[in-house]
């Protein structure tokens, strides 16, 4: 189970996970994100905390990137772990997420 905190600061939310974002926390940060993502222009996701996601993680993921592109805002992904980074790999989803050390 996935550690989910947010705040906001005018048009930026700025997202911290924790623990496993899995198929019980992966909707609980869908709509985390989908109740403010009317009034931002940026998400900031910082993944420091974060060991591990499922196939449910990478889509809450996607939807939120699919979001902020269909908005022309900002998604980035912080401190992102090298067995996280390989799943983006494998998956395709690294040519599409801004990843930031």
């Amino acid at each position: 189970m996935a550690d989910i905190k947010k705040e906001i600061s005018g048009t930026t939310m700025n997202i911290a996970l924790g623990g496993i974002l899995d198929t019980k926390s992966a909707p609980q940060l869908q709509d985390a994100i989908m109740e403010s993502v009317a009034d931002v222009t940026e998400i900031n996701i910082d993944m420091a905390q974060l060991e591990y996601l499922t196939s449910a993680g990478l889509r809450a993921i996607l939807v939120a990137q699919q979001e902020m592109d269909d908005k022309d805002g900002k998604m980035t992904l912080k401190h992102v772990a090298k067995e996280i980074i390989d799943i983006f790999k494998m998956t395709g989803f690294l040519s599409i997420l801004t990843i930031e050390d």
